[in-house]
């Protein structure tokens, strides 16, 4: 059993994965604290000093100045500043993932045409497919013209 779970463990595709995991964790955190430290700060100021992370509403009926004020007393809040940041921060990783993505494929669409569709020709009588150098056509006996 140990040897068939080594075995799993090292095809490459399990690898492959395990690397993606670790840099995908890795990149989200990189993103999270873009949208946190670099994008978020000039969008409140420019919304008139509004700090998304501080926004919240107090379900318990007291009086805070602040979310972590709330926090403290264990009120119950409703924290859609820290949800509008981790959207934001969801939005900003797929669409880098889409990109990442998009240009993968691009990469590999880069297919040659088959060299047997460039090398036939249709019959002009039975419309069969055959050769481009055919002066006879195999389907239908029909002589054809030199091209």
């Amino acid at each position: 059993m140990l040897k068939e779970f080594k075995e799993f463990a090292m095809r490459g595709n399990v690898l492959d994965m395990a690397v993606g995991i670790i840099v995908g964790g890795a990149f989200g955190k990189i993103v999270s604290s873009f949208v946190a430290d670099i994008l978020m700060p000039p969008l409140g100021l420019a919304l008139g000093r509004v700090d998304f992370g501080s926004l919240f509403l107090n379900l318990s009926g007291g009086a805070y100045a602040s979310l972590e004020e709330a926090k403290k007393a264990g009120a119950a809040t409703l924290n859609y500043g820290v949800f509008i940041n981790t959207v934001l921060d969801f939005l900003i990783v797929a669409f880098a993932v889409f990109l990442l993505i998009r240009q993968v494929n691009r990469l590999k669409k880069t297919e040659p045409k088959p060299v047997a569709a460039l090398a036939t020709k249709d019959c002009i009588y039975c419309f069969s497919s055959i050769p481009i150098k055919a002066t006879r056509c195999p389907h239908c006996t029909s002589e054809l013209r030199a091209a």
